[in-house]
């Protein structure tokens, strides 16, 4: 996937679409990829094509749509991270065929929806995503959840970003090389724009931490974990786009106990 920064930049999550059906030769171009996406949990995600009128699949803040992509993978530890990355991946591989995608985690029938992935008993469908070409202007009902989510809006980089520990910010200027990745990370999409990683470079290594929010409520489907695998997806492809070589490992360096530990990425 070339320019993968320019399409992490302006993708953007997409509820209205022009009802164009896609066309085959792109499909099959994103059914070869989708097959070939994997995360560096190595827990498989397994993608399907659905047809909202075939299948009654039915979700209210999305017009325009009748394909979706669902994604089901083993409910195993960090599946949610995991799900996350691969899903990512698959959501920046649309963008660089033109089209447009939005995380759904909520708001859809859900039981049609996994039905429709033949999820199995040992599996969960933690999201889904329409799949098409964007309209020329969004719809009223998206304009305003935009807006009340603070879609466009992140948090300031030495928010989520620190140098050595949590009590020292990382400003632009000392992260050097690694200033484009994390920003790569700092724009990433979040359930209700969270945006819940933060990040601690210490020893050249990249140390993901969860701070969850409230009311974030979390059994199997974890959805502010699912975002920390989105976080990684950039950091990692950004990495490879500029050339530095970044090794996933997970060693808690044990820096703060008032957030989830995740992974981390050692730069050679």
């Amino acid at each position: 996937m070339k320019n993968v920064m320019e399409h992490i930049k302006a993708r953007r999550s997409v509820r209205t679409f022009d009802g164009q059906p896609i066309g085959e030769e792109v499909k099959e171009k994103l059914l070869l990829c989708m097959k070939e996406i994997e995360n560096p949990f190595q827990i498989p995600v397994g993608f399907t094509f659905m047809s909202a009128k075939e299948n009654g699949l039915l979700c209210p803040v999305v017009s325009g749509a009748d394909l979706y992509v669902g994604g089901k993978i083993k409910n195993v530890p960090w599946a949610n991270a995991a799900f996350g990355y691969s899903f990512e991946k698959f959501v920046l591989i649309a963008q660089s065929l033109g089209l447009g995608t939005v995380w759904l985690g909520g708001t859809m029938n859900r039981a049609a929806f996994e039905k429709a992935t033949g999820l199995g008993e040992d599996e969960m469908m933690p999201c889904a995503s329409p799949v098409g070409y964007p309209a020329e202007k969004m719809s009223v009902r998206e304009v305003m959840m935009r807006k009340g989510i603070k879609a466009d809006e992140r948090l300031d980089f030495e928010e989520l970003f620190f140098d050595g520990s949590f009590e020292m910010p990382l400003t632009k200027e000392n992260a050097k090389e690694l200033t484009v990745l994390l920003e790569m990370v700092r724009l990433a999409p979040s359930a209700v724009n969270k945006q819940p990683w933060r990040v601690v470079i210490r020893d050249h290594k990249a140390h993901f931490y969860l701070k969850r929010s409230k009311g974030f409520g979390y059994d199997k489907l974890d959805m502010q974990m699912i975002d920390m695998g989105i976080a990684l997806c950039h950091f990692d492809l950004a990495a490879k786009a500029n050339n530095l070589q970044a090794v996933f490992v997970q060693e808690d360096p044990g820096l703060t106990a008032d957030m989830e530990y995740v992974a981390s990425y050692k730069i050679l």
